[in-house]
C-alpha cells in the first residue's frame, strides 16, 4: 500500500512533481524542459513510459514551459481548465486536451487526481491531491493564503509538497521593489515560512509521514533556515527540502499501520466558491 513521489524541480525557475505507483504516474506541472524531465527521471530510474497524464495548476511560465513538448512527444493528455489554457497560450494537440472540475476526481488507471481551487494571481488556479493504494499526496504550492479548501485537503494527506516561499525578514530587507514584495505577501501571492508552518502545526494529520518544503525563493529564503524551522515541529514527519536545481530522491509513501486515517475523500461534495 504505497505511492512513489519526487520533486523533479521546485522554484521560480521551474516546477514539476511526480506521483505514481509501480506502473503509472502523473506529473503536476511541467515547468522544466522535456529534456530535463527525461534526464532527471532517468537518473531516478523512473521510466518515462510510466507517465500517463500532466495536470496543470495555472498558466505561469515556471509551471508550463515544458508541457507542450513533453505532451506531444509522449502523447500525454494534459488536464487543464479552459481559462488556464486560454491564458497560457499553450499550443496543445486538440485530442490531448482534457478539462477538469474542482473537487471531482479524475481517474488515471489506479490513480485518482482531485483538483481544488486556491488563491493565487492566475486566471483559474488549482492544486491537486493524488490518491492511489489508499495513499494521498498533495501539491500545495503557489498559494496566497491557507484557505478552507487548502486546509480541508491538507488534513487528508500522507505526504505533501507545501510551499515555503519566503522568510519574512529576508523579503523585507531584500532587494525586491516594493510592489513585488506586496504581491508576494498578498492573499494572491505565495506562502511565507511562517504561514506554512502554522498550517503544518495546526492541521497536519498524525499519519503524515513526509513533508516536502517547496517553491523556495532563491533570494528570500534559505533551505537550511526553513528546514530547521520545520524540524522543531515535525515529530515523526520527515522534512525534505525540494531543490530548485535538481530532483529529490524518490520517496515511497506508505500507510502507517499504527495510524488510522479518519478522513475519507467525499467525491464531488466540496463545492466552495473562491471567485
Amino acid at each position: 500500500m504505497s505511492l512513489l513521489t519526487t520533486s523533479l524541480n521546485s522554484g521560480s525557475n521551474g516546477n514539476s512533481y511526480f506521483i505514481g505507483n509501480d506502473t503509472e504516474a502523473v506529473l503536476v506541472d511541467v515547468g522544466i524542459s522535456c529534456r530535463e524531465v527525461e534526464k532527471r527521471m532517468a537518473r531516478l530510474k523512473l521510466p518515462v513510459s510510466h507517465l500517463k497524464a500532466i495536470f496543470v495548476s495555472h498558466e505561469h511560465t515556471d509551471h508550463i514551459s515544458g508541457v507542450e513538448v513533453l505532451s506531444r512527444k509522449y502523447r500525454l493528455p494534459v488536464y487543464i481548465t479552459p481559462s488556464t489554457l486560454r491564458n497560457s497560450h499553450l499550443q496543445l494537440e486538440a485530442d490531448l486536451i482534457r478539462p477538469f472540475i474542482a473537487d471531482y476526481p479524475v481517474i488515471i488507471g489506479k490513480l485518482s487526481v482531485t483538483a481544488f481551487k486556491k488563491f493565487h494571481d492566475a486566471s483559474e488556479p488549482h492544486s491537486f491531491v493524488i490518491e492511489g493504494n489508499g495513499v494521498r499526496i498533495g501539491v500545495f504550492t503557489d498559494i496566497g493564503v491557507p484557505c478552507e479548501q487548502v486546509i480541508y485537503y491538507f488534513k487528508q494527506c500522507h505526504a505533501a509538497f507545501l510551499e515555503t516561499n519566503y522568510d519574512e525578514e529576508m523579503l523585507e530587507k531584500g532587494k525586491y521593489p516594493h510592489y513585488l514584495k506586496m504581491r508576494i505577501r498578498s492573499n494572491q501571492g505565495h506562502l511565507s515560512n511562517t504561514q506554512a508552518l502554522v498550517l503544518f502545526v495546526k492541521h497536519k494529520p498524525d499519519f503524515m509521514s513526509h513533508l516536502f518544503l517547496s517553491h523556495l525563493s532563491r533570494e528570500n529564503n534559505s533551505p537550511h533556515l526553513v528546514q530547521e524551522l520545520f524540524l522543531k515541529h515535525a515529530g515523526d514527519t520527515a522534512i525534505i527540502v525540494a531543490s530548485r536545481y535538481t530532483e529529490t530522491a524518490v520517496h515511497t509513501i506508505r500507510i502507517q499501520q499504527h495510524n488510522t486515517n479518519p478522513f475519507a475523500m467525499k467525491r464531488g461534495t466540496l463545492q466552495l466558491s473562491l471567485f
